[in-house]
């Protein structure tokens, strides 16, 4: 039996509580049991309509696997992720597939995770083929709808992916995840494989998605620029675990955890460098 659905408008959309995930490793002897591993301890957070939640930590901290777990493509060890009330790892089969037009992702590699065998038509409305029964000519139509509000035309609908850049192929990516109008779009380092003048492109371009359809996004990054720049609210995970979560203002400028602070530490910052004269800075005049 399935949790019916929350109604209530102060209650979170997303909710994960003491989320934990072990792999077990190779067994390296016989005569010993199989080491195990916690990709995540005791993971817990809320997300509200509308808002957005940012995810940061190094490589290795949890934030891939803690994606796998809310998109329902992996199943927790203990704890659970709940999406208006229903725990998404409790479903059946059946409900499951009908809860999905609620959720969806963005990956990473805009490069990768379209086919380039099928054409721009095809990749954007493959959530409704898999979800409803509309037509194809329906299929095409809502196709068409979501290129445009992602800022390209409907003429792009008989491309091939080869045929665009990838800010461009991004922008199919998120049409693709926006097609069913989700609740919820799980974007894992949606920006990381772009240029840097193509990323405010498309974060800008998110974020008008948001306002436009109420979405409500979990980001999934290592640069706290683009979660400051998306984000209402930061969890920092280290090691499995969240071990600090504010609002970006708060959070970057006064940061009590020592992970937090050694990774405020690591950003780059542009700071002009003092005025040297010509020979303590090493200079050499070339001759004419």
């Amino acid at each position: 039996m399935t949790a019916p659905a929350m109604n209530d408008a102060s209650a979170p959309l997303l909710r994960v509580t003491d989320l934990v995930r072990e792999y077990t490793l190779p067994r390296e002897s016989l005569f010993r049991p199989p080491a195990a591993v916690k990709a995540l301890q005791g993971v817990s957070f809320t997300i509200h309509k509308g808002r957005s939640l940012g995810i940061v930590g190094e490589s290795g901290s949890g934030k891939s696997t803690l994606a796998r777990l809310v998109m329902a493509l992996d199943a927790p060890t203990s704890g659970s992720v709940e999406l208006e009330g229903r725990n998404l790892h409790t479903l059946s089969t059946r409900d499951l597939q009908r809860a999905r037009r609620d959720f969806q992702m963005v990956f990473q590699d805009p490069y990768g995770s379209l086919d380039p065998r099928q054409t721009v038509a095809r990749i954007v409305s493959e959530p409704l083929a898999a979800l409803s029964q509309a037509t194809r000519a329906s299929q095409r139509e809502q196709a068409a709808q979501a290129l445009e509000s992602v800022g390209l035309r409907s003429s792009d609908l008989d491309k091939y992916p080869h045929e665009f850049s990838g800010g461009q192929r991004q922008r199919i990516a998120i049409a693709r995840a926006l097609i069913t109008r989700p609740k919820l779009i799980v974007a894992d380092e949606p920006v990381s494989a772009l240029d840097v003048s193509v990323q405010a492109q498309v974060l800008n371009l998110m974020q008008d998605l948001q306002q436009e359809f109420g979405i409500t996004y979990m980001l999934i990054s290592h640069d706290l620029a683009v979660v400051n720049h998306l984000c209402d609210d930061v969890a920092v995970m280290h090691q499995g675990r969240i071990v600090e979560q504010g609002p970006p203002e708060k959070l970057f400028h006064a940061a009590e955890h020592p992970y937090t602070q050694t990774l405020l530490a690591a950003v780059p910052r542009a700071e002009p460098r003092p005025h040297l004269p010509a020979a303590d800075a090493g200079l050499q005049h070339l001759p004419s």
